[in-house]
């Protein structure tokens, strides 16, 4: 050791992130080790080196108690002997005595050397993993350094000393990542490995979305306004529930901001992925309606038994309802815990049944009820709808039959079959064909 030791000390303190006299300890503990390996042999004794902070000059000594009647000589000594070191030594108590060898700083450096370096690296797996134990849960900011099969490892952490795991199954498949881009994640765990520290992260989980508002909005940050849920097919389209804790404050408002900057903001983090910010509310009716946003809800039933939704929307709206793929229906369901039925309001259609001896005959409330919905059916049903009845009663017959089967006037590919013309319609041999096969027997 030399004079240099303490700028020694500094550098390292710079680069590894470590304290002073947490690396002072480390130092001494090694000597500890080299001088018990190359001077104490196979005695057992007691040793302490301390050094000084500013050489770094290490002073070996061995630690003894003070007793009446000496058992062990390698540990033990006699009051009289220890007042020649410390006269204030009682009976009972430990005396230090110096057994610094000769250029033991230069032969115990050698043989220590090692023992540092394990140390150093130790100390700094404990300080990353001191570092972020507590930021579960927060974002964190890193640089793409490596993209393998197992994930992308990301540099993070005070100077780029941390690796952090982003693997395939929390990455958003829908993003691209290239070297060197810096890029914020969700920190999911810290683990201990025989490498150190290994961060996991993330970009599709769903408190990733959590935290970016948070971090973006500052109603939501203080508190004044709450996250319900949050409902998030990564990549595609999230759904969030907020509430206000304070009378008057629109909740949905203070999350969009003026002219929508705010969810813009996270809208660009999250690479173009679709928000919907829906008002929470405490009846449970209200929120699946609210769920379904942008579609216009008539009516919800709940069933507590089942945990089912039954939601009745307009006609018109039921695939925005549904929404692409089931996604919006989907993401209903997991933001309120509900499973989600949904049907549209529009009264189901006629429809055509073979007529046998069985066939019950009606009663006046069914013709009835049929003779209003063949009113509702002519208003709002496409041409046709509703008339084969009426042509069969009267023993007409119709070029195709109404249950089109391949064979009856079109081939189950596209094709036209036998006595079909070109231009689609039947030829004048085969509607004579089949109107006779349909058409009653003349009498006598």
């Amino acid at each position: 050791m030399r004079s240099d030791f303490s700028a020694s000390l500094a550098q390292l303190t710079a680069e590894k992130g470590l304290q002073k006299d947490e690396l002072i300890d480390m130092v001494e503990a090694a000597m500890v080790s080299a001088y018990k390996k190359d001077f104490a042999g196979n005695e057992e004794k007691n040793i302490v080196v301390r050094m000084e902070p500013q050489s770094g000059v290490p002073h070996v000594y061995e630690v003894v108690d003070v007793v009446e009647t000496v058992e062990d000589p390698n540990l033990q000594v006699t009051l009289s002997e220890a007042k020649r070191s410390n006269p204030q030594a009682v009976v009972g108590g430990t005396v230090e005595r110096e057994v610094t060898p000769p250029n033991f700083g230069r032969i115990g450096a050698q043989t220590a050397k090692q023992v540092i370096l394990q140390r150093i690296r130790e100390a700094e797996r404990d300080h990353i993993y001191n570092e972020f134990i507590d930021r579960e849960g927060d974002i964190i900011t890193g640089v793409v350094r490596r993209i393998d099969p197992r994930g992308i490892v990301l540099e993070t952490g005070s100077g780029g000393k941390a690796e952090a795991l982003l693997p395939p199954p929390e990455q958003v498949q829908s993003e691209r990542h290239r070297m060197g881009q810096r890029i914020r994640v969700y920190l999911l765990e810290v683990n201990r490995s025989a490498k150190g520290p290994m961060l996991i992260v993330s970009r599709a989980h769903r408190n990733f979305v959590r935290r970016l508002m948070e971090l973006e909005i500052p109603e939501i940050y203080n508190g004044v306004v709450e996250i319900k849920a949050i409902a998030r097919e990564a990549g595609s389209r999230s759904k969030v529930a907020v509430w206000s804790r304070q009378s008057g404050l629109d909740p949905v408002g203070a999350c969009v901001g003026q002219r929508g900057m705010r969810i813009q903001n996270i809208v660009n983090e999250l690479g173009g992925e679709r928000i919907d910010i829906i008002p929470w509310h405490e009846e449970q009716e209200k929120f699946v309606a609210n769920a379904l946003s942008p579609a216009r809800v008539l009516n919800v039933l709940i069933d507590d038994v089942t945990k089912t939704a039954a939601v009745t929307v307009p006609d018109a709206q039921l695939s925005l309802a549904i929404g692409k793929e089931g996604q919006n229906a989907r993401l209903a369901a997991k933001l309120t815990g509900w499973r989600v039925d949904i049907k549209s309001d529009a009264s189901p259609r006629d429809t055509v049944q073979s007529e046998g001896p069985e066939t019950p005959q009606e009663t006046p409330q069914e013709e009835a009820e049929r003779r209003a919905a063949d009113s509702g059916a002519a208003d709002g049903a496409p041409p046709g709808a509703g008339l084969a009845s009426p042509l069969l009663a009267e023993g007409g017959a119709t070029d195709t039959p109404l249950d089109s089967t391949p064979g009856d006037g079109a081939a189950g590919d596209g094709t036209p079959d036998e006595g079909a013309a070109e231009d689609g319609t039947l030829g004048d041999e085969t509607a004579a064909r089949r109107v006779s096969a349909q058409a009653p027997a003349p009498a006598g």
